[in-house]
């Protein structure tokens, strides 16, 4: 349990904590605000489903990947919130089309580009979830984070992610319309068909990488996102090696030409801003520092 105290010089008092009132206020503040608290940008609010599913998704959003997010809020401990997100998350399956018509409204035709729907997520955001909910996700087979919240006082908030699931990739190289997208092979495709030398190298990178902790890796449609809270690190396999983007800022690394490269100005798939070239197992030791420093920056 996340408590937070309130010192002043050797003297600690904590600070109650709280749920919301109504449930609209959360949902209201976090709209507001996804893109800090959550790392998804904002689509729309209380989206009707129709009269065939009836219903209203709280939130829609896009994440760092690209990934079609739903969001449900729940002001207490309800573990419906979790078969309302699936629910929610069928409905949008069948409805590509019109959620990229919303992208292409909201954030501007190029972005529609963006959006992989090889691995959508649903996000629940509830006062508290039981052991029983935090199995269960585990078990779905679906990109499911759990998010605790609970206000300190009348100006902290807390969000506390409990539990992170990667799910399976569906509908892996497909575009919005179901259809397979031509000349487009998975990650997974690439790094079957790569060099023995590069699968042995991956295989030692995936496991440093999830050897940090509280980790794990999610296929998209054109790399590997190991996540926390948010992506620290995205891998693209190659023919030649790897190529790994981390989210450290390039002027507080030594840049090494051939090893490593500042990508925050050049467009590319993947997250981060500093680019670090894997084509060996010793520049992979030589990269363990910096893989570890993008984990620690990302709580």
């Amino acid at each position: 349990m996340l408590r937070i105290f309130r010192t002043n010089g050797e003297t600690a008092t904590e600070i109650a904590g709280s749920t919301v009132t109504l449930e609209r206020h959360l949902q209201v503040l976090i709209e507001r605000n996804m893109a800090i608290m959550l790392r998804v940008r904002f689509l729309d609010s209380e989206v009707s489903t129709g009269t065939v599913h009836a219903g209203r998704i709280d939130s829609l959003g896009l994440d760092e990947d690209g990934s079609p997010v739903v969001v449900e809020y729940k002001r207490g401990r309800d573990g419906n919130v979790i078969n309302q997100g699936l629910f929610y998350m069928a409905w949008l399956r069948d409805h590509q089309a019109d959620f990229e018509a919303l992208v292409s409204g909201k954030l501007g035709p190029d972005a529609v580009g963006e959006v992989d729907w090889t691995n959508p997520r649903i996000i629940c955001v509830a006062a508290e979830y039981s052991r029983y909910d935090r199995h269960a996700v585990a078990e779905i087979g679906r990109r499911i984070d759990l998010v605790e919240y609970q206000y300190f006082g009348e100006d902290l908030l807390s969000l506390d992610l409990v539990a992170s699931t990667a799910g399976a990739s569906s509908r892996a190289g497909q575009g919005g319309t179901g259809a397979p997208t031509a000349g487009l092979r998975t990650v997974a495709q690439r790094l079957a068909g790569a060099p023995v030398e590069v699968q042995t190298l991956y295989k030692e990178l995936d496991g440093r990488l999830l050897a940090f902790g509280d980790a794990h890796s999610v296929e998209l449609r054109h790399y590997i996102a190991y996540r926390r809270s948010g992506n620290f690190a995205t891998v693209k396999v190659l023919n030649g090696g790897l190529r790994v983007f981390l989210r450290l800022d390039p002027r507080s690394v030594t840049l090494e030409a051939g090893f490593t490269r500042d990508v925050s100005r050049i467009g590319h798939h993947g997250t981060g801003d500093l680019e670090v070239r894997i084509s060996s197992a010793a520049d992979l030791d030589r990269a363990v520092p910096l893989l570890r420093a993008s984990f620690d920056a990302v709580a």
